[in-house]
């Protein structure tokens, strides 16, 4: 029979021997890029933001304009900075814009 833990510990603790056991973590960074993206650019750039995918540490957006695509790329690494101070870890190294 398996031995079990001491129940005290706090629940953030717990809740991240969960995460780390079923390797949870990049599904959760995916949906919180996603959430940081729309909350950080504002309605007129989502608008024209169709997608937004994290593939490892690597931001894709795809966007529907030409034209904010240039503007944006002007601004990658303000963007990638803005999104990793919103998550409070550095999870996002590089963007790609579609």
């Amino acid at each position: 029979m398996a031995k079990r833990r001491n129940n005290e510990g706090s629940i953030g603790d717990v809740l991240k021997e969960i995460i780390e056991k079923n390797k949870l973590q990049p599904g959760i960074d995916q949906i919180a890029v996603k959430d940081a993206w729309k909350n950080l650019m504002g309605n007129g750039v989502n608008t024209y933001t169709r997608n937004v995918v994290l593939k490892g540490n690597t931001l894709y957006v795809e966007l529907t304009s030409a034209v904010l695509r240039e503007e944006l790329s002007y601004g990658k690494d303000k963007i990638i900075r803005m999104i990793n101070e919103e998550l409070r870890r550095d999870v996002v190294t590089a963007v790609v814009l579609r």
